[in-house]
């Protein structure tokens, strides 16, 4: 038998930043990762180019000081991209930070309109990215003195200063608009339209709700703590999980691929390590597990859990709703009214908040969206390292429990659901296509291990954020028994590649073992 420290389930980036930081605390640590490639849904394409996640959001500084990174700076090259909201009509918006133009460079009609609502979110945003980049308040086991303790009243401190530095006015809206719903939230300042749409189409990326639904306000602030700005690193994703992974093993963690866990190891009510399908065990004191709740619930098993947390953890709504479909082109499509130095932004096809809500409608009834909502990348026309012709698209509503279930009959009918309407912008784009991979949520499940193929691993809804995260009574990482951990999105504080959850849970995990 293997014997070391800690165990990480999952090579995602969250299983990742948590393994390195517990090689880094002095820990032995062993990661095991399904999958032939560690990323996860970052993980890259037999090409290099993006598989699954394209972009990044609210990659966290934090992680990189902590992963020893000098200044705290990521050692890649990362290219900030514009925002181009695409109409059919060929009135594109193109949207640099608070900034909203016209396709040919001229203002929007309701760009100052924009600079408000956008620097209002922003500032929303950064009074929550503090309670982002630690454990959810609570759980005070330690007493208020502790270090614990005057770590957490520290950092709610400094929410509460943010608040009153609002003035009453601004934080009145803050409180006001934080439990409400996008839609309402942004028409209330912009007549509705592709400007007015890809706020919206931000608001719910990835969830199984639409902008009409509570609580799409706080996943449109959570978006914004770091300016809302989407970048695409050199190199690709890959880059990314490279970076990473190469500090985990410099610091000494085993990092294994192809290395499926088939149980958590219990005695009485402590985890004992872990047994792989290959019958290889790993002795630890501690389990780390990425993919979610439920799985690390059904890995340890069920009998390890009361029937309370077990309830909790069955009720966690982790129902994907987003497919990813890569293109691979004869050339670079021309779109209508975008100049070609804007065909490597970020492509949104999201007209207004009212076509976001329809989309979202069929999915309601476990069918896929007619018109979906489309966030497209084409990141080789940005970086010389990626395919040049290769389009990337997250095409959202595509339910994980459809209808019928995800035949290929079905794969094919979204593809051509996806042409159609990326047709209505780019003609010639559907007779460039040489070939097409379809990643439904169900294939995202079974790839990555994660509950319903979700975006997110677990609905960022309003009862299971902060901590509540994923479930009431088990929102700050350990679960179960003792020395089982959660670390990937599906923790406090969630997805978009931020590094956040594993940081936070490593931290957990060094401070039970201390």
């Amino acid at each position: 038998m293997t014997r070391v420290t800690h165990v990480v389930i999952g090579g995602g980036l969250n299983g990742l930043v948590a393994a390195a930081l517990l090689a880094r605390a002095g820990k032995s640590v062993c990661l095991l990762e399904q999958s032939p490639t560690l990323g996860g849904m970052a993980a890259p394409g037999p090409d290099g180019s993006a598989r699954m996640a394209h972009l990044l959001y609210n990659l966290s500084p934090r992680v990189a000081r902590d992963l020893g990174f000098a200044g705290g700076r990521w050692p890649l090259s990362m290219t900030e991209l514009p925002s181009v909201s695409l109409s059919p009509e060929g009135a594109h918006v193109v949207v640099r930070g608070a900034r909203a133009t016209l396709a040919d460079g001229t203002p929007h009609a309701q760009a100052a309109a924009f600079a408000t609502l956008h620097g209002r979110l922003t500032r929303w945003g950064a009074l929550l990215r503090h309670l982002a980049e630690a454990a959810p308040p609570g759980g005070l086991d330690g007493g208020a003195l502790s270090m614990q303790g005057l770590r957490q009243m520290i950092r709610l401190g400094r929410v509460g200063l943010g608040l009153r530095g609002m003035g009453k006015p601004e934080m009145r809206a803050f409180l006001q608009a934080l439990l409400s719903n996008a839609h309402d939230l942004i028409l209330d300042e912009l007549v509705d339209g592709p400007l007015a749409g890809l706020l919206a189409a931000d608001a719910v990326r990835g969830a199984a709700a639409g902008p009409r639904s509570p609580g799409t306000v706080f996943s449109l602030i959570y978006r914004m703590g770091h300016g809302g700005a989407a970048s695409v690193p050199k190199g690709g994703m890959g880059a990314l999980i490279d970076a990473v992974a190469g500090v985990a093993r410099a610091a000494g963690a085993r990092v294994e691929t192809g290395a499926k866990v088939a149980r958590i190891l219990v005695e009485g009510d402590r985890v004992t390590g872990v047994e792989t399908e290959t019958g290889e065990t790993i002795g630890a004191k501690a389990v780390l597990v990425s993919p979610g709740a439920q799985v690390a619930c059904a890995l340890a098993g069920h009998r390890h859990f009361d029937i309370e947390a077990t309830n909790r953890l069955r009720g966690i709504r982790a129902r994907g709703t987003a497919a990813k479909i890569n293109l691979t082109l004869d050339g670079t499509p021309e779109i209508p009214g975008l100049p070609a130095d804007l065909l490597g932004a970020r492509l949104v096809l999201a007209p207004s908040t009212e076509a976001v809500e329809l989309a979202f409608n069929p999915s309601k009834y476990r069918r896929m969206s007619d018109a979906p909502v489309i966030e497209a990348v084409m990141p080789g026309l940005t970086d010389d390292g990626q395919p040049k012709a290769h389009l990337s698209a997250i095409v959202q509503y595509a339910p994980h429990d459809l209808e019928g279930g995800w035949s290929d009959a079905a794969r094919d009918r979204l593809l051509k659901i996806t042409l159609d309407r990326l047709a209505q912008v780019a003609p010639g784009l559907p007779a460039r296509v040489t070939a097409a991979e379809v990643i439904t949520p169900d294939r995202i499940a079974g790839e990555t291990g994660v509950p319903g193929g979700h975006w997110h691993h677990a609905e960022m809804a309003l009862d299971q954020l902060l901590a509540l995260r994923p479930a009431n009574g088990i929102g700050r990482y350990a679960l179960g028994p003792k020395g089982l951990f959660l670390c990937g999105a599906s923790a406090h504080p969630g997805g978009d590649l931020m590094g956040l959850a594993g940081l936070n849970a490593a931290r957990a995990a060094l401070e039970a073992a201390s």
